[in-house]
């Protein structure tokens, strides 16, 4: 699904037009960048969980070449999946 099909879904489900349904789901986006750069978990009861996290510096291989080379620190963000949304996917629910 990509970000405009998500968008008509949301607009037919909640009976709103496709700009409201675009602007929730990039407030929603830009709400949750902002909670996760400031080092905040963004939890959604049920759905999941967004964590930030911090990757040390250190040493990776190149497949082509195997040559080490230096990785830098970095920041990344994880997503756990909610008791809701496991049980949905596997049928329970």
């Amino acid at each position: 699904m990509t970000k405009g099909e998500l968008v008509a879904a949301m607009a037919e489900k909640a009976g709103i037009s496709r700009t409201e349904a675009r602007q929730a789901l990039e407030a929603f986006i830009s709400s949750v960048v902002g909670a996760l750069k400031q080092g905040d978990e963004v939890r959604l009861v049920g759905f999941g969980s967004f964590t930030p996290v911090r990757r040390p510096a250190g040493a990776a291989r190149n497949p082509r070449t195997g040559e080490t080379v230096r990785r830098a620190a970095s920041a990344t963000a994880r997503f756990r999946a909610g008791d809701s949304l496991k049980s949905a996917l596997n049928g329970h629910g």
